[in-house]
């Protein structure tokens, strides 16, 4: 999808700050950190949300959640703790309409949710 920002980043139209490249996947420092450590990742196909994607292509699913996983062993996360986000649909805050998790971690996060 040309008009997709992440689209662009996979496809090198938009610099990134690559942290793991797989042949179906793409982890990228994001630009607007919320945490110590940040890292966006993707699945290099386009799918809108985490839930069409985890019923579109189970497998692929897996496979984001692996690399989220590595990107977070990479990082230096394991030990103590981390935070893996999928934001879906307006109410729960999704910003870009491309399945992507946020791997935060690197300092106490706080709560979940702030009310």
């Amino acid at each position: 999808m040309s008009d997709c920002l992440f689209c662009r980043i996979v496809a090198g139209d938009i610099p990134a700050t690559v942290v793991r490249e797989t042949d179906t996947t793409l982890a990228f420092r994001d630009i607007s950190p919320k945490a110590e450590v940040h890292v966006l990742v993707v699945t290099k196909e386009h799918y809108v949300d985490v839930a069409t994607l985890a019923q579109s292509d189970p497998g692929l699913a897996a496979e984001l959640l692996e690399t989220a996983a590595v990107v977070a062993e990479t990082e230096g996360l394991l030990a103590d703790g981390f935070r893996l986000i999928f934001n879906t649909g307006e109410y729960g805050g999704q910003e870009v309409d491309h399945v992507h998790g946020h791997v935060l971690g690197g300092e106490p996060l706080g709560p979940m949710v702030c009310k």
